[in-house]
């Protein structure tokens, strides 16, 4: 198979936005890719592209998991920082394969599909697989690797149901005790009659790192090195855990991820060439390349965007009637979620009492974009009850937002914001509190709608929030400029949100119509 190549120059990030732990492969003429959704619903996204570059949606695995009262966001429960992570994607034999572990549930989930869009099945594996890979081997057998810091490799019975009576299991890679992160996100291949296995650790006193390890078979040494230690020039912050795949016209890429903030881990690309030792060599001479030239395996095709603006006018299939940049926070309850596709307007009425953001239920997000972003909508306060809060948020651990408010009777447009301080990278859990209100302003009595929006920085991490609302055609600046983090409680990257909780009383409305970004 042939395509054109094309040349390009500043293709790093691929995405821009928070695609994490991903997995690639090649199906004919098509790339699919999938990552990291953890509490967002539908989840487990399957991107598609021609030429690794440009990606759109493909598909959604699920809409529900496993519909616990924590992944349902009942009382004070939620499953934040856990859920669906780093899934394997292969095909085999006619059927797609995606396997993952989800950390709420402490099960490891097994879906099959003979087309991408699905239907998907869901089936189990028996135990529980760390950032797993799975290898169909040509001898017809079936591993699974997995683990952190101690890798193992497993072998499983020919259905994927446990692994197999009898069957090999040994570790194969164990990590020093001094690396601050150990050897995990495994991804094993099978390539030219060789065993290679690709880890992400960060070794005592450096920086993320790509390392890989070789062995003749199964049962063999595995023998490894570092093939990629750089951060493309930011913050120090490396790229790497992803995996490798071939395209049709013969040359081999990477699809790493680099931690870029609040905005979240953004996909990398780059080029894979092999040694004479028949170790991989990432990028050019183990550095990220600022040039990259890529087969086009379908020229002049429309990519549709990731995140877009959405006048809520069009039905879409694969996100609860949304369109697919949309993503529910934890699994939605539909019966408090109503459209009107002839004024392009959605409903969300509140079915329970919230004492802040994170406990909303139904709260629709999309995800923001490297190096900055701005989004707005236009809110319909008239159906709140007195203590609700609606509008637009950012959305993560130390979340803010602007948003009507009914207080007295009267409607008022506010700021919000949870700070948590002091707390360190792995974050606190703070889901009871109530957030700080940092500004507010007093609506006209007749004033009913209002278009709100924030807009985001990321570049050279200054990660910050500002909130502003629209009077006569002006934007007006309202509160001060918030701090966005990256903290491991969510493990996310900041997203917009189109949010209603009740305070005092469930059974408020709110209506959100015009969504557009820039």
């Amino acid at each position: 198979m042939s395509g054109k190549k094309t040349e390009y120059t500043d293709f790093n990030p691929i995405t821009a936005a928070d695609y994490p732990d991903v997995d690639v492969i090649c199906v004919d003429d098509t790339y699919y890719m999938v990552s990291t959704t953890m509490y967002f619903m539908p989840g487990c996204e399957i991107l598609r592209s021609y030429d690794l570059i440009h990606w759109e949606h493909a598909a959604f695995v699920y809409d529900r998991l496993d519909s616990t009262p924590a992944q349902q966001l009942e009382g004070d429960l939620n499953i934040y920082g856990q859920g669906m992570w780093a899934a394997c994607l292969r095909y085999h034999d006619g059927t797609f394969y995606v396997c993952f572990i989800a950390n709420d549930t402490h099960k490891t989930y097994l879906y099959q599909a003979s087309d991408i869009r699905g239907p998907w099945k869901k089936s189990l594996i028996d135990g529980f697989y760390h950032d797993n890979s799975i290898l169909f081997d040509d001898d017809g057998r079936v591993y699974i690797v997995y683990g952190n810091r101690q890798i193992f490799l497993t072998e499983l019975e020919s259905d994927l149901s446990g692994p197999k009576k009898g069957g090999l299991h040994r570790m194969i890679v164990e990590d020093s005790e001094e690396s601050p992160l150990g050897y995990e996100g495994s991804h094993i291949y099978k390539i030219d009659g060789r065993y290679y296995v690709f880890f992400i650790n960060i070794p005592a006193g450096g920086p993320r790192t790509q390392s890989v390890y070789m062995a003749d078979s199964p049962e063999g040494e595995f023998k490894g090195k570092t093939v990629l230690q750089d951060d493309n020039g930011y913050h120090g912050m490396g790229v790497a855990q992803g995996g490798i795949v071939q395209a049709p016209t013969g040359e081999c890429y990477a699809m790493l991820f680099q931690d870029s903030g609040a905005v979240g881990r953004i996909p990398f690309l780059m080029p894979v060439t092999w040694s004479e030792d028949h170790f991989p060599v990432f990028g050019v001479n183990g550095k990220i390349p600022a040039r990259i030239e890529v087969a086009d395996l379908n020229p002049g095709y429309d990519y549709k965007p990731l995140v877009r603006s959405d006048d809520f006018r069009t039905e879409g299939g694969d996100s609860f009637g949304f369109e697919s940049c949309w993503q529910f926070n934890h699994e939605p309850e539909l019966e408090l979620v109503s459209r009107d596709t002839d004024k392009g307007i959605v409903r969300i009425t509140t079915g329970k009492i919230s004492a802040n953001l994170v406990q909303a239920k139904n709260t629709l997000t999309q995800r923001t974009l490297f190096p900055g972003c701005t989004a707005c909508v236009t809110v319909d306060g008239n159906g709140l009850k007195e203590g609700d809060y609606a509008g637009l948020c950012l959305l993560e651990s130390e979340y803010a937002y602007i948003a009507l408010n009914r207080r007295d009777g009267k409607l008022r447009l506010v700021v919000c914001r949870r700070s948590l301080g002091d707390v360190g990278f792995w974050g606190e859990r703070h889901d009871t509190e109530a957030p700080e209100e940092l500004a507010f302003l007093e609506l006209d009595p007749d004033t009913k709608a209002v278009t709100v929006g924030a807009e985001t920085d990321f570049d050279d991490m200054k990660d910050v929030g500002r909130f502003f609302c629209m009077a006569d055609g002006q934007r007006k600046i309202l509160g001060p400029e918030v701090k966005l983090r990256f903290l491991l409680d969510h493990f996310t990257g900041v997203r917009f949100g189109l949010f209603i909780y009740s305070t005092l009383e469930c059974g408020g409305y709110a209506e959100f119509s015009e969504f557009e970004r820039s």
